[in-house]
């Protein structure tokens, strides 16, 4: 455990951290005693309780709208994602729907090949037999 002095109200004070935590914890102490110091320039001296007070519960609700606006942000991520993953679903849906499309044009497209074949070969069978028949007739 490591030790930081501060300063706090015109008064020393020796608190005790985790190592490591000494300058976050100083850093979290300046800006309490700013906003008490700020709060009792502009409330005047109420009394030391009274300002201690009114700053934790400024502190309080700093947290407290800024936990609030955290789950809110968190809200809309989750919501963003779930419309992504949906939009990402209809994006392979479309993409499937579309190769079913396309293979089924393209069996139609080779039946409609393969009957055009089979009329072109059955129509050269009829010229054929219609001028072996006209030959025939002369």
């Amino acid at each position: 455990m490591a030790n930081v002095s501060i300063k706090f109200n015109g008064k020393e004070f020796l608190l005790s951290c985790d190592d490591g935590q000494e300058e976050h914890l100083e850093e979290l102490l300046i800006q309490i005693n700013q906003k008490f110091n700020d709060l009792k320039n502009n409330l005047g001296n109420l009394g030391e309780n009274k300002l201690l007070l009114i700053t934790a519960v400024k502190v309080m609700d700093e947290y407290h709208e800024t936990k609030k606006k955290v789950e809110q942000k968190k809200n809309e991520l989750r919501e963003l994602s779930n419309k992504f993953r949906e939009l990402k679903s209809l994006v392979y849906e479309y993409k499937d729907n579309k190769e079913n499309e396309i293979l089924k044009l393209n069996n139609n497209h080779q039946s409609l090949k393969n009957e055009i074949e089979i009329n072109q070969k059955h129509y050269e069978k009829l010229i054929d037999e219609a001028a072996d028949e006209i030959s025939n007739q002369f």
